[in-house]
């Protein structure tokens, strides 16, 4: 990897800035389709004129042609535009899977006739023959939904066309229309585009279409798909048909994962693929090897289907690339073989694979190791799990794999497939003074459960084996085995829903059934302090025997009580005991881990000192309430308070003083405010109070007045006697601004005036 110094990054900059101003604009876009993604990567110049095909505006989505050529453009800001619209593009280009052009600044220039919609078959679009053109195809509706795209609804068909499947969006919708197109032969027209994964790479084809005009029904569904006969489940796949007329491919590549039976992963330089490979063949990660097979795209992944693979004995090792979470959650890493740090959060084995989750960032995400597939019963299982301890630094490698394709989407989940458990290694020894201490202690009691357990088992086999009369007693012993792996899946359960994002009500009760069924399905129920009772209640004068268990808190009073009734003729055993005591450390672990989180959601949402929201709450709020009000054509209005001489309170009276005078200052804004306005502190003696529910200016003004009335009565904080006043703007949308920096520098402005006119009245 070649290290740039800064003097000759700054240098390579310069120079392609001087480029970029010495060269003529690119005119045209057949100029701008005859350069390659390097020559696009330079940030040409353009200035041309086209016709608009499709726009969408709050996805900064056009498409342009001229003649029988087209491009995409990414406007620089939001335009008013329609199909049919003239208009002079100005802007850059970019590489992507195409040309591109980049921070377009627009012109309309009138309106002209539309391009005449070029036939296009499935062959054309998916090898890209027509990108960006507005093109008519024919096809059948095969699914007609409304969906959302960037929160906005809009209509999607999955169409069907000689060839292969296309989807087609179609920004203005009409749902009553929608349910009459399933089965229907349609010509559509729009702008042909693709569907990309993380790398953009082509794994679809799109059809982009402004309203249902561009749509016409050329034979209607010969029948209602409503009113058509039902068909019973276990029938359906008698009425499956498909052909496949796809080509097969040659591929080659270094081997970065493998599952004999299921799958390998081939990675050449920046790409990498996943095969569907039935083989068995013994191949070595590492090596290069040859794959044949399909193409198939799968829930917006690009795969190899049906693939035979051949290895070779020449090594070409891929070293793991160092990322981070956040580059991974951007989805351009897909069947990479990546590396990255976390700390271990938690350890998981199930039947068919081990989990560790793990924490990056401030995020969570899983490692997870397959077991190989036994393919005979004499085949040994798999041997014992790599533990590492709670709360370790580790190193992961292994292949990254996602949940969503789309390359314009942030913060996907994702997983990494480990090869081996060499590809997850401890960086450093986790703290000694944390909660996870707790988990070590109970893993290692069950552990010791479960070994006591073995033996048992193991003794009780072979007494089994000596006689023959024993046969029902092994039978009873069998069915506590099958007991107790019920219990350990139950209990690893429990420990993947306290880390997820079920209730703690719903936790808390699965504790309470955890411990039932260890005891037979005694009522077990737990009374959490200043909370509620959870579980399967049972009175106290019903003659049975309650036993209790405090639920443990790391630190101060307990945190609760379980209680599970049990039959008084069943003296106390140690089953019993060590079943309150897990299903107590359990609750313990799930309360403090969800407080744990709430508190830290309160603290990134309020003030610490004012309890009032904070500046990144406000803005967030402000963004969505804005939002709100765009699509109900309503009015929302922006109060900003600014407190007077609070200076001078600190420097005279203390900060300790400063302190409570803000805090009571909050308090009065608060109760002036209504149920529905919202209230934040900027920083200092800065304020600002959202009020959504606005009929007009003058609802807005007579809140404001109340809050500053609300300063009339002196403060008395300690043994002072303090006189504030505030000064306040205002700023109402659509009328002051329509964005949140806008209402703010305006709310701002006419506090301002405000202080300033009250100064020099």
């Amino acid at each position: 990897m070649i290290k740039w110094r800064p003097a000759a990054v700054l240098a390579i900059g310069m120079l392609t800035a001087f480029l970029r101003a010495q060269s003529a604009p690119l005119t045209s876009i057949s100029s701008i389709h005859s350069l390659t993604n390097e020559q696009a990567s330079h940030q040409l110049p353009v200035d041309f004129e086209a016709t608009v095909t499709f726009y969408r505006s709050y996805e900064s989505t056009l498409f342009v042609q001229d003649g029988d050529t087209a491009v995409y453009v990414q406007p620089a800001k939001q335009y008013d535009l329609l199909p049919g619209d003239r208009i002079r593009i100005r802007g850059i280009t970019r590489e992507s899977f195409r040309p591109f052009v980049d921070q377009a600044a627009i012109d309309v220039l009138g309106r002209a006739p539309m391009p005449k919609a070029a036939p296009a078959t499935f062959d054309d679009l998916v090898h890209a023959r027509d990108d960006c053109r507005f093109v008519t195809i024919k096809a059948r509706v095969l699914s007609a939904d409304i969906t959302f795209s960037s929160d906005r609804r809009s209509s999607t068909l999955e169409l069907m066309m000689d060839g292969g499947p296309v989807e087609a969006q179609i920004d203005r919708h009409d749902s009553g229309t929608l349910a009459n197109l399933l089965d229907a032969e349609i010509q559509i027209q729009g702008a042909a585009s693709g569907r990309f994964d993380g790398k953009m790479q082509m794994t679809g084809v799109v059809l982009h279409t402004e309203n249902l005009t561009f749509l016409k029904i050329l034979k209607p569904p010969q029948a209602n798909a409503w009113a058509l006969p039902l068909t019973p489940m276990s029938e359906i796949v008698s009425q499956f048909s498909q052909t496949n007329v796809s080509r097969r491919v040659h591929v080659q590549g270094t081997i970065t994962y493998y599952m004999p039976g299921s799958a390998l992963v081939l990675e050449h330089g920046r790409e990498s693929l996943w095969v569907n490979t039935r083989t068995r063949a013994d191949l070595r990660i590492g090596d290069l090897a040859d794959a044949t097979g399909f193409p198939d795209v799968h829930d917006g992944f690009l795969k190899l289907a049906d693939a035979e693979v051949q290895g070779s004995d020449h090594p070409a090792p891929v070293q793991p690339m160092p990322v981070t979470w956040d580059d991974l959650t951007h989805s351009h890493h897909v069947f990479d073989l990546v590396s990255i740090e976390g700390r271990m959060v938690a350890e998981v084995r199930e039947a068919g694979q081990d989990q560790y989750v793990l924490v990056s960032e401030g995020h969570l995400f899983t490692a997870i190791y397959r077991h190989p597939a036994r393919v005979s019963p004499a085949q040994a299982p798999p041997g014992p799990m790599k533990i590492i301890p709670l709360g370790s630094k580790v190193r992961v490698d292994g292949i990254c794999i996602l949940e969503d394709s789309n390359p314009f989407n942030a913060n996907v989940p994702f997983d990494l497939l480990l090869r081996n458990f060499d590809d997850i290694g401890m960086i450093a020894k986790p703290s000694p003074l944390t909660i996870k201490n707790l988990v070590r202690l109970v893993s290692v009691l069950i552990l010791a459960f479960l070994a006591v357990s073995v033996w048992s088992w193991m003794l009780r086999r072979k007494i089994h084996e000596q006689t023959a009369a024993l046969a029902t007693r092994a039978e009873a012993e069998a069915a506590l085995e099958r007991r107790n792996a019920q219990s350990e899946l139950r209990r690893s359960r429990i420990l993947e829903d306290i880390n997820g994002t079920r209730p703690l009500a719903e936790v808390l009760e699965e504790i309470t059934d955890f411990v039932s069924f260890r005891l037979n399905g005694a009522p077990c129920w737990c009374e959490i302090a200043d909370g509620a009772r959870l579980g399967s209640f049972e009175p106290a004068n019903n003659g049975r025997r309650i036993a209790s268990e405090d639920i443990p808190s790391r630190s101060g009073p307990p945190l609760g009580v379980i209680h599970v009734a049990l039959d008084p003729a069943m003296l106390p055993s140690e089953e019993e005991a060590q079943s309150l005591y897990q299903g107590a450390r359990l609750a313990t672990l799930a309360i403090e881990t969800r407080r744990a989180y709430s508190d830290l959601v309160h603290r990134s949402e309020f003030d610490l000192l004012t309890d009032a929201h904070n500046r990144f709450s406000l803005d967030r709020q402000l963004d969505l309430l804005i939002g709100r009000a765009r699509e109900q054509a309503g009015i929302l209005g922006l109060i900003y308070v600014d407190l007077d001489e609070f200076k001078q309170v600190n420097d005279v009276y203390g900060h300790r003083v400063g302190d409570l005078y803000l805090q009571e200052a909050s308090a009065r804004m608060k109760r002036q405010l209504r149920s529905g306005d919202l209230l934040a502190r900027l920083g200092g003696d800065e304020f600002a109070a959202i009020v959504p529910a606005a009929r007009g200016r003058g609802d807005v003004e007579e809140i404001a007045l109340r809050l500053e009335r609300g300063f009339d009565e002196p403060f008395r904080i300690e043994n002072y006697v303090l006189h504030g006043s505030a000064s306040i703007g205002i700023a109402i949308y659509p009328e002051d601004g329509t964005t949140k920096d806008s209402l703010l520098t305006a709310a701002d402005a006419a506090m301002y005036v405000s202080k300033h006119t009250r100064r020099v009245g």
